[in-house]
């Protein structure tokens, strides 16, 4: 389940941040071109139905948005929204208990809800054949739920959300911002005054009646709307839909909510000292307008301009000129009732948050004296094009758009109007929303600080106070269970509400995959996709962390952020305008085995894009301002990541992994001790890596070969001979069967990594391995996730999994658990390790087989899981069809394939177990699994006892 904090048109708030020039034939046409056919009806209780049809993929998408967020809550009662969504996944009349959670996985499918301040939705994709049972499941969770509740399940679920608040706010840097923020911008009794996930004491308060009340209360059907969209036939899924929802109670009617904005009587400021932060942060936060408000658009696309590019005023007075933070965000935020407009630095290390302040207020003078660059909204009008198509490109995110546009805008093809009111905005109407909102205007502002670095706030700041959870150990009510089963009488129905059968079975193919070659030596690999407008591409070239030079881990990735900025004849901001004219992204990233240039855009503007990247790859600019800027940035970012207790935990457990004379003992982008001496010159080296001769062109979307094949000519311009990479020695992999613990105090909950070396992606069994893995650690359906979670409640998430490289890849155990829980939570990781073989079983190798077979269905909708095809060819050497012979292989695999494979790579002995949590309470308990325990410090470094 996730806190929404954004709504499901995220997607589109970047559509938001766009504007106009050319009015009128622009916007006729992105109303004529961009629209999503549908029909909708409305069932005799009230639900509103919207049906899309896309035959692309064998695939449907099910979302059901539920018009109660945590702005029906009451205070005394908060957080109930998100908690019900929790209970809702629990049981039903009709499904066994849990099935939500574990079946539709095995059916091939994914699921999930979320809740935001206004709204809860629940959401499906599964393959065709499970439509009826994806029917029977929605509904029976809907409608037929709330007499299976019962005390335990209560108790449960209470300490699963427990876990996911420490997981992502008391356990996170800067956590509790948002909860400060809320508490000082709306006063007592607004909806918006309290945080989605709400209130731990409010939340452990909660009765069963109160579950009941609230389910009668909101969870009507005439209070929701429910889309289908995918593989559908409309006939047959109206006749689906009034069946399975029809008799669901339409339920009081909800009141209507009015628009609720505010505003501030004097400026708040607040700081709070953070347990985990490195470094200060400043949110400045003003009250504005609710979503839909028309001058909504304005005020996206003055955040665009604060902000959005390397011209903006804020940008240039935050970043370029007093280089106070590597960054700066500016941005419009609407709900249903209200509106907020973001200011946010994460300063740089030692950072005084008056100088950020200031610097903001310098920037304020400098748009208030330029005002609004006419080519700045031509840039942000061209974005909004390919942005479009972009937040359409899967079914589930249409069934998003085409629901919530229904349920508060009342329309579900609002979008286009929301195109036409965007395109309809003056640079006269982002001035006037600054003057009205901004300028002058009261407003909430944090300062954010590392504990024992007050003087870093802002000066007169007052303290702001949070409740702060106190994690005790052997505490009685935290123990729970599934428990035993309601005892109810069933709901009548007319219809038969037992499980359907499947479908007839939707067979995966293979796209049509195409190769060539430049004169240069660049293989291409692509796929042609004609259901948008659009193209994605990807530029592989082998070595990347590989090939950082020894001491100075973090070269590669750093150049990829300079070569960026500029070229030889455009400044940076010429060219982040070049590319925005076109609507298109480019960029770069350096992974552990390769470097990669990236890029979008519409396919007709594919031939200008491609332009671009071939002078930002053979024009550097080695600027060397950018380059001091980007250091100081890489910096921050590496002080930053030593407050996040994963990366602390992800970081030592690579370097046991690994050992110290691998490349891979350290991420790829460097540490604070490597990073210090990397130079312009070091740069500069690595450059002459970047060659075609082994390079690969992946390329999926609305393009022929021909045509890619003729505008990638211009490339064999772009020579070079490729470096040798060399091979290194694993020197970490003799360390069996120990636990490493590094303390992070007052952690309330301890980050687990657990796993050993296994095997590389070229090895011919690593397909055999991924498939052993399902039932353990397999998603929402592995026993890790269904014991720790669903039963125990110990954690909000347990997965495993093996990695894919070319170098020997670790399969590794992750959870975040409750701190009291930790030894449990490893003494039942340990066992489930050790008897893993002997409990594969007939039942397992039929379970995995049906639910891999059935997940590749959906798993290559989007153009991004097509190029992952084709990266996944040309790196290892795979078949053209190598899905396919995948498939033939699991469909082959027996029992004692299955049992040799867990005892080849998964034996409990050879792991290593890494815990990052509080010392204080923890480490007398860890010392109970038995195993040599080892103390590191956050660099994982052993801690030597004096």
């Amino acid at each position: 389940m996730r806190i929404l904090k954004l709504s499901l048109l995220a997607i589109f708030l970047i559509i938001f941040s766009c504007k106009n020039e050319e009015k009128t034939s622009k916007v006729a046409e992105v109303e004529k071109d961009f629209s999503i056919d549908y029909e909708k009806f409305t069932l005799d209780n009230g639900l509103e139905v919207i049906m899309h049809q896309d035959k692309s993929d064998p695939i449907v998408a099910v979302a059901t948005i539920m018009h109660v967020g945590s702005n029906r809550e009451k205070p005394g009662k908060t957080g109930f929204a998100h908690f019900f969504e929790h209970m809702s996944f629990n049981d039903s009349e009709n499904v066994p208990v849990g099935a939500n959670r574990k079946m539709i996985p095995e059916w091939g499918g994914s699921r999930n809800g979320g809740t935001s301040n206004d709204y809860t939705v629940y959401y499906e994709v599964v393959p065709k054949d499970a439509f009826e049972k994806i029917m029977w499941i929605d509904s029976d969770r809907f409608g037929y739920m709330i007499n299976t509740v019962t005390e335990a399940a209560l108790e449960r679920e209470k300490q699963v959300v427990k876990n996911e608040k420490r997981q992502r706010v008391d356990n996170a840097p800067y956590g509790y911002t948002d909860e400060i923020i809320r508490s000082n911008l709306y006063p007592e009794g607004h909806p918006y005054n309290w945080t989605v996930i709400g209130s731990l004491p409010d939340l452990q308060a909660a009765t069963i009646d109160d579950v009941k009340e609230f389910y009668n209360k909101y969870y009507g059907a005439a209070n929701a709307t429910l889309v289908v969209a995918g593989d559908i036939d409309f006939d047959e899924t109206k006749k689906q839909v009034e069946k399975w929802f029809g008799e669901i109670p339409s339920g009081p009617e909800v009141e209507k909510q009015d628009p609720m904005p505010v505003t501030l009587e004097e400026t708040k400021s607040l700081y709070f000292e953070d347990n985990f932060a490195k470094l200060p942060e400043l949110r400045m936060v003003f009250p504005t307008v609710e979503e839909y408000h028309k001058d909504s658009y304005a005020l996206q696309i003055l955040g665009q301009l604060l902000s959005g590019s390397k011209k903006s005023p804020l940008y240039q007075t935050v970043v370029e000129e007093q280089k106070l933070a590597p960054n700066i965000g500016t941005y419009q935020y609407s709900s249903e009732l209200a509106g907020e407009f973001i200011f946010r630095v994460r300063a740089n290390a030692g950072i005084d948050l008056d100088s950020v302040k200031a610097a903001i207020n310098n920037g304020f003078e400098k748009f208030e004296k330029e005002g609004v660059n006419d080519r700045d909204l031509k840039r942000i009008k061209a974005e909004l094009e390919t942005n479009l198509y972009q937040g359409i490109s899967t079914v589930l995110n249409k069934a998003f758009q085409l629901g919530q546009d229904n349920e508060f805008g009342g329309d579900p093809s609002y979008i286009t109007k929301t195109a036409k009111l965007t395109n309809a905005v003056t640079a006269e109407d982002v001035m006037r929303v600054y003057n009205q909102y901004i300028k002058d205007k009261n407003f909430v502002m944090t300062s954010v600080v590392p504990k024992g670095q007050l003087d870093l706030a802002v000066e007169g700041s007052n303290q702001a106070t949070v409740w702060i959870e106190e994690v005790k150990q052997n505490v009685a009510n935290e123990e729970v269970s599934q428990g035993e089963e309601a005892e109810y009488e069933k709901t009548p129905s007319k219809y038969d509400r037992s499980e359907p059968p499947f479908g007839d079975l939707p067979k995966f193919k293979m796209p049509e995959i195409w190769t060539a070659e430049l004169d240069n030596g660049m293989n291409l690999y692509g796929i042609e996709n004609n259901e948008i407008p659009l193209v994605q591409f990807d530029i592989t070239i082998p070595g990347g962390h590989l090939l950082d030079p020894e001491g100075k881990a973090g070269v590669a990735s750093l150049l990829s952020d300079l070569i960026m900025e500029g070229t030889a004849t455009k400044t940076p901001a010429e060219l982040e305008e070049a590319i925005g004219l076109l609507g298109a992204s480019i960029g770069m990233y350096s992974a552990n085995e390769d470097f990669h240039i990236t890029g979008s855009c519409l396919t007709k503007n594919f031939e200008e894009t491609i332009a671009l990247v071939k002078e930002i790859l053979l024009e550097p600019r080695w600027d060397e301002k950018e380059f001091s800027r980007l250091k100081q940035a890489l910096e921050t970012g590496l002080k930053d990541r030593e407050a996040n207790p994963n990366a602390i935990a992800s970081l030592a457990y690579n370097k046991l992994l690994y050992g110290d004379d691998h490349p891979f003992a350290v991420p790829g982008s460097g540490t604070l001790n490597t990073a210090k001496n990397i130079t312009m010159d070091d740069l500069k080296a690595y450059y002459n890596n970047l060659v075609p001769s082994n390079a690969s062109f992946h390329i999926a979307g609305a393009i022929t070969s021909d045509k890619t094949k003729t505008v990638l000519a211009t490339l064999n311009d772009w020579t070079g001979t490729a470096p040798e990479i060399s091979d290194y020695a694993i020197s970490g992999n003799d360390k069996k069967d120990l636990l490493f613990f590094i303390d992070v105090p007052d952690s309330k909950q301890s980050v687990l990594n657990i796993g050993k070396l296994a095997l590389s992606a070229k090895n011919p069994e690593a397909n055999n391995l991924d498939f052993a893995n399902e039932i353990i650690g397999g998603g929402s359906s592995g026993r890790l996730f269904q014991t720790l979670r669903i039963q125990k409640g110990y954690t909000y998430g347990a997965y495993s999994g093996v990695g894919n490289s070319l170098e020997i890849a670790p399969y590794t155990v992750r959870s975040s658990v409750r701190a009291n829980a930790t030894l449990k939570s490893l003494e039942i990781i340990e066992e489930m390790l050790g008897t893993y073989a002997e409990s594969f079983g007939e039942e397992e190798v039929e379970l995995t087989k049906n639910k891999l077979l059935k997940a590749n269905t959906r798993a290559y909708e989007s153009l991004g899981a097509k190029l992952a095809i084709l990266r996944n060819i040309s790196k290892y050497g795979y078949a053209l069809n190598y899905i396919e012979k995948d498939q033939e292989e699991l469909i082959a695999m027996t029992v004692d394939d299955y049992k040799n494979i867990i005892n080849k790579y998964l034996v409990e002995d050879d792991m290593i177990y890494v815990v990052v949590g509080d010392k204080a309470t923890q480490w007398d308990e860890i010392q109970k699994l038995g195993k040599t325990v080892i103390e590191l410090d956050i660099f994982g470094n052993p801690i030597v006892s004096e």
